[in-house]
Order: C-alpha cells, then structure tokens, then sequence
C-alpha cells in the first residue's frame, strides 16, 4: 500500500511538471527574446533555459516563430486586456485614468523583460515581416486604438480639447517606446537618465497639451 501511494504521488508529480512545461518554456523564450533578440536566439538554448530538451520543445511549439508569437500571446496581450478592462469599469477623470495605466505599464512592462520585446521588434522587423505584421495587428494598433479610444471619450466628457486623436494617442505612447528602447540599448551607460522623471514630464506636457482647460 505505501508502495502504490508513493507511486501515485510520484504520477501527480510527473504530471503537474508536465502541466507546467509550457508556462515554462513561454517565460525561458521571454527572458532569451528580450536578452538577444529573435535572430540570435536558438530554440536549444530556450530549451535549456527552460530546463527540457529541445525535442520536448518542439512538442509544444512547431517553430521559432509560433513560439514568440505565443510569448507574445501569453505576456503581451493580457497587459493590453487588463488596461482596457480597467477602462471600461472607470468612471471617473480619463486623465486620472491614463496616469494611472501610465504608472502600471512603467511596472508591469518597461521594469521586466516584457519591454525588451519591443526593442526587439523595432530592430529586427525589417527582417521578419510575419511577425512584424503580427505584433503590428495584435499590439501596436491595438494599444493605439485603444489609447485613441481614452482620447475620444475625454473629448466627449469635456476634459480634452478637440483633436486627432489618432495622432494624440501616438504622441502619448511614442515617448514609451523610446523608453523601452533605451532601457534595452544605451541605459546601462548612462546613469544620468532618469526614466521615471522622464515619462513624468512627457505626461504631464501631454496632459496640459490636450487640456480643454489649456486653452480657454
């Protein structure tokens, strides 16, 4: 009998690790995308990072691409759902709001791994244009519209003035890309750089410049 139950606890063990595999290979690719870039990164080290063989790799993702395109998937876009879900529970300022979201993307993406992502996808999407295409579509337009969005709907409550807001909501996302290029390229040289001070001052230029209050 404590021969079965020690086997049986030795299944469970083997199964939830088994469960676990592809969390754990999407969080090794993130950490190996984020460092070198997707041209550099071989799947053998991914694997590795993740602590399995590149044939239990292969088990879960068919190729390089269908991998990122599933870190992409898997840590990318549910921080793109929770600020739009926040938006549609908020009902208060809209400048109150994209302070706020402001704030959580400087820790929940520029501060982790997940903004080297970006500077990848700027370096590197010349070359891949599948995935430049992908990322496109399912991050870019889709964090810009959903910005453009905020924009409009402080327009319609009186708190912005009248303006594209398309282009409105690219000025205020294009200092974040930069931010993110930065903290993966020339930042570890430049201890002068304060990212925080920075992005405060962009929000807070950008706030005052689509004002309503600004320019009555």
């Amino acid at each position: 009998m404590g021969e079965l139950i020690s086997n049986t606890g030795a299944t469970c063990r083997w199964r939830r690790r088994k469960e676990e595999r592809p969390a754990e290979i999407l969080a090794a690719a993130l950490k190996t995308f984020s460092s070198k870039g997707f041209a550099a990164t071989k799947l053998a080290e991914v694997a590795k990072e993740a602590g399995v063989s590149k044939g239990t790799l292969y088990l879960y993702f068919e190729s390089k691409e269908a991998l990122f395109k599933a870190v992409v998937s898997e840590f990318v876009l549910p921080q793109i759902a929770r600020a739009e879900e926040q938006a549609q529970q908020n009902t208060g300022s809209i400048k109150l709001l994209m302070i706020k979201l402001l704030e959580q993307w400087q820790i929940n993406v520029l501060e982790t791994e997940l903004s080297g992502i970006t500077k990848m996808m700027i370096a590197e999407a010349s070359n891949f244009p599948d995935l430049a295409t992908f990322y496109l579509e399912n991050v870019i337009q889709r964090t810009r519209r959903f910005v453009a969005n905020l924009i409009k709907l402080g327009i319609e409550k009186g708190e912005f003035r009248q303006c594209d807001s398309d282009y409105a909501a690219r000025a205020f996302l294009t200092p974040m890309v930069f931010s993110a290029i930065w903290q993966h390229s020339l930042a570890p040289f430049d201890d002068s750089y304060d990212m925080n001070e920075y992005l405060s001052i962009h929000l807070d230029i950008f706030l005052r410049g689509i004002s309503k209050d600004s320019f009555e």
